[in-house]
């Protein structure tokens, strides 16, 4: 991995719909969808839907921060849920769909927190997104990898992701010139 190329972790409800955001964006040079945060070692998605592992699901990000931003990543991730829904996203209910960014330095870290509160100062609803220092990740199986692109006709990406994708391509084609949706 080059200096100039970089990891983000971010979970925000199934990761489904994140992993299909995130391919989309210029700069964004490889998504894995998978489990972090908990105490099983090498978890299945069986163990995690229990939410007894401790696991969130989450997407990792390698990016080129010379094409695109962590903070540019950050935006775009808060806008791909409700960071204000505690374990939950929607329909989907359990410490296993939390919000959290799981940061790998303090630089990270120090962005996430200001990202933040930014926002919390705009928005009534207490934001309970989870900030913690990045641990051992495990990718998904493998047919959770780029599900969505896979699978777009499954009724949960036709009638929940697919609209998060629309309204994610217009609000970023509109106000991040260097980001390519199409």
């Amino acid at each position: 991995m080059s200096t100039t190329n970089q990891t983000a972790t971010f979970g925000g409800g199934c990761f489904w719909c994140i992993d299909a955001a995130f391919r989309r964006v210029q700069g964004v040079l490889n998504v894995s969808s998978g489990y972090t945060g908990g105490d099983t070692t090498d978890p299945s998605y069986k163990q995690i839907c229990t939410g007894l592992s401790g696991h969130a699901e989450v997407v990792q990000i390698e990016f080129d921060s010379t094409v695109v931003s962590f903070e540019t990543l950050l935006a775009m991730f808060f806008t791909l849920h409700d960071a204000t829904q505690l374990n939950r996203q929607g329909n989907d209910i359990g410490t296993q769909y939390r919000s959290v960014v799981y940061y790998h330095d303090s630089e990270q870290q120090a962005q996430t927190n200001a990202y933040i509160a930014k926002l919390q100062s705009q928005i009534r609803e207490d934001i309970v997104t989870e900030v913690s220092p990045a641990v051992t990740y495990y990718p998904a199986e493998q047919y959770h990898q780029d599900y969505y692109s896979e699978n777009p006709e499954q009724r949960y990406c036709s009638l929940l992701i697919a609209p998060k994708l629309k309204k994610f391509e217009q609000d970023y084609k509109k106000y991040l010139g260097r980001v390519d949706l199409s």
